[in-house]
Formats: C-alpha cells, sequence, structure tokens
C-alpha cells in the first residue's frame, strides 16, 4: 500500500493527475486498506453472499476489480503527454499493463503459499477452496480495467480519438 501511494506522489510531481482518476485510484487503498484488517475472506460482506446466494464471500472480487482502475490514470498520462499515436494503443495498453501486473501478483502470491507457512498461505491467498481463484482475480482486474478505459472513452470522447 506505501509503495501505491508513494508512486502516485512520485507521478504526481511531474502529471496533475484529474480528480476522476484520483477516485479510481481511491478505490483500491479503500477496499485493500479494509481487506488488509480484516482479511479478504473474513471482511463482513454477507449482505451481497446472502443477496446472490453466493458460496463465498466475493469480497476479494469487488478489491480486484479496483485494481483495474489504474487504468484510467495510465491512459490520462498516456494522452496528456501524447506518449501514443494511435487511440487504440491509447485505449489497450492500459488494459494490457493491469492485465500484465496482475498476473505477475498471482504468481509472487502463489510463490508465496507454496515457500511460506502453508496455513499462513491459504490465509493470504484467501482462494475460499476455489481452485481457479488466481484466474478470476485477474480476469476481474482485467475487467475493472475495461470499465475504467469505457469511463475514460466518455470522458474523452471528443479528444482521444485524435491521437
Amino acid at each position: 500500500m506505501f509503495l501505491i501511494i508513494a508512486s502516485i506522489a512520485w507521478i504526481g510531481r511531474s502529471h496533475a493527475f484529474t480528480t476522476m482518476s484520483y477516485t479510481m485510484m481511491f478505490f483500491l487503498l479503500a477496499l485493500h486498506t479494509i481487506g488488509g484488517h480484516y482479511t479478504f475472506a473474513e471482511v463482513p460482506f454477507d449482505w451481497v453472499t446472502d443477496a446472490f446466494g453466493f458460496d463465498r464471500n466475493h469480497y476479494d472480487r469487488v478489491s480486484h476489480f479496483s485494481v483495474g482502475f489504474y487504468a484510467f490514470p495510465i491512459a490520462e498520462i498516456l494522452h496528456r503527454k501524447k506518449m501514443v499515436n494511435r487511440s487504440w494503443i491509447l485505449y489497450a495498453f492500459p488494459i494490457f499493463s493491469i492485465m500484465t501486473v496482475a498476473g505477475a501478483y498471482e504468481v509472487f502470491e502463489w510463490q508465496y503459499a507454496i515457500l511460506g507457512d502453508p496455513d499462513a498461505g491459504i490465509a493470504v491467498l484467501g482462494s475460499q477452496g476455489d481452485i481457479w481463484d488466481a484466474q478470476k482475480d485477474i480476469l476481474a482486474d482485467t475487467l475493472g480495467a475495461c470499465f475504467a478505459m469505457l469511463t475514460f472513452a466518455w470522458i474523452h470522447r471528443r479528444t482521444a480519438t485524435s491521437c
């Protein structure tokens, strides 16, 4: 969490983020702070579990979805600094960046579970018995990035196409 805040502050020295970027970045920080307090599997999210008839607590999926929101500030930097000359790259690069970070994190998390204390590893993974948890987490990150890019496209619909 500290690294994310430090990175935002460092990048913010040379790039003035918009209110929307800060809002989207806030979601990850807030949701992960709550998840870190309770552990993601234990966050009191029962009302969603009960409302949709889920077998497990999906708070971690919502948190992973918020990871994808960082595609918005990535696109904002690319667009404002004119770092790309094709609009499709402006939209694709942030999504692929989020997918890459998500995949790398899931590999790190897996290695921690294998090399560390097995009981602690299971608690950190928060998979709750789902063998496809890592893949679903990466999908949630990617869908969050797609949502962020749709939001970016909607906000910048006139200017983003003129890359």
